[in-house]
C-alpha cells in the first residue's frame, strides 16, 4: 500500500507520550521522517529508537513549548537535519493528568501562576510553534499545522477553565490561521480528542469518584478512545487525503460532542 506521507518532515510537539507518540510512530511508518519535541527528552529518545528500529527516520529534541527559544531550537533542529517542514502537530498540552503539577478547577480556585503556566503550555506554546513554522511553510510553497484542541473547547466541561479556556483559544486559533495563510498553501486544521486512555489517564479511569466516572456512559460508542485512533484522525488532517481540508475542528471523543 502506498505510503501517506513519503519523504515529508514532521515536527510533533509532546510526541514522547500519549497521543503524540502514537502519532509519530504512525507518521514514521507512512514514510514521515519525524522531529519528536518533548519536555520529557527520555520519553523522545525512547521513540526515536522505536521508529528507528523499524526503519524510519526521526531525531528527539527536549523542549518546553512555554519557552520561545525552546520553539526556535525545535524548528531548527527540523531544518538542520532535513532542511524543511512538511508538518506541525502542536499536540504538547496540559491536563487533569498534570494536575499534581497545575491546580485543575473553576475560574475562581485557579491561582493565577498556575492559569498561566497553563495557557503558555496550551495555547501560547501552539501559537508559538504557528509563529515560526509558518513563514518556513510560505517560503517552501507549502504546508500543513494541526493543532490539538480539546472537547472541553466545544462543550460544558466543568473542573479544569484554564484548560479548557486555553483550548478554545485553540480552536479559534486554528480557524483565523486557516482564514490567513490558506491563500498561501499552507492548511490548518484542530482535533479535539474526548477522553482518550493513555498511560498519563490510567490513574484517573481506575477512580471511581475521579472526574472521568461514567464517561463511557455518556458517550454514544460506550467508551473511551484509544491513542492509536486519535493518531490515524491526525495522520488524515496531515495527509494528501484531506487536502481540501482546512479550519477544520474534528471532534474524535466517541459521540460526545455529537449531545
Amino acid at each position: 500500500m502506498k505510503q501517506l506521507l513519503p519523504g515529508k518532515v514532521a515536527i510533533i510537539t509532546g510526541g514522547g507520550k500519549g497521543m503524540g507518540r502514537a502519532s509519530a510512530l504512525l507518521f514514521a511508518e507512512e514514510g514521515a521522517k519525524v522531529v519528536i519535541a518533548d519536555w520529557d527528552f527520555e520519553s523522545a529518545e525512547t521513540a526515536v529508537a522505536e521508529i528507528k528500529a523499524a526503519g524510519g527516520e526521526a531525531v528527539a529534541v527536549k523542549v518546553d513549548v512555554s519557552n520561545e527559544d525552546d520553539i526556535k531550537k525545535m524548528v531548527a533542529t527540523a531544518m538542520d537535519n532535513y532542511g524543511r517542514i512538511d508538518v506541525l502537530y502542536n499536540n504538547a498540552a496540559v491536563g487533569y493528568s498534570e494536575r499534581g503539577r497545575f491546580f485543575m478547577g473553576t475560574v475562581v480556585d485557579t491561582p493565577m501562576p498556575d492559569w498561566d503556566a497553563i495557557n503558555a503550555i496550551c495555547l501560547k506554546g501552539v501559537a508559538m510553534g504557528c509563529k515560526y513554522v509558518i513563514p518556513i511553510m510560505v517560503e517552501q510553497g507549502g504546508g500543513v499545522i494541526l493543532n490539538a484542541g480539546s472537547g472541553n473547547a466545544l462543550h460544558s466541561a466543568p473542573g479544569a477553565d484554564a484548560y479548557t479556556a486555553a483550548k478554545g483559544g485553540v480552536v479559534s486559533l486554528t480557524r483565523v490561521l486557516a482564514d490567513v495563510y490558506g491563500p498561501k498553501g499552507v492548511r490548518v486544521n484542530c482535533l479535539c480528542p474526548g477522553f482518550v486512555l493513555t498511560p498519563m489517564t490510567a490513574e484517573m479511569a481506575q477512580k471511581a469518584d475521579g472526574p472521568l466516572a461514567g464517561w463511557s456512559a455518556r458517550v454514544p460508542l460506550r467508551r473511551a478512545g484509544e491513542a492509536e485512533e486519535v493518531a490515524t484522525a491526525a495522520l488524515f488532517l496531515c495527509s494528501d487525503m484531506s487536502s481540501y481540508v482546512t479550519g477544520a475542528i474534528l471532534s474524535v471523543d466517541g459521540g460526545r460532542d455529537c449531545q
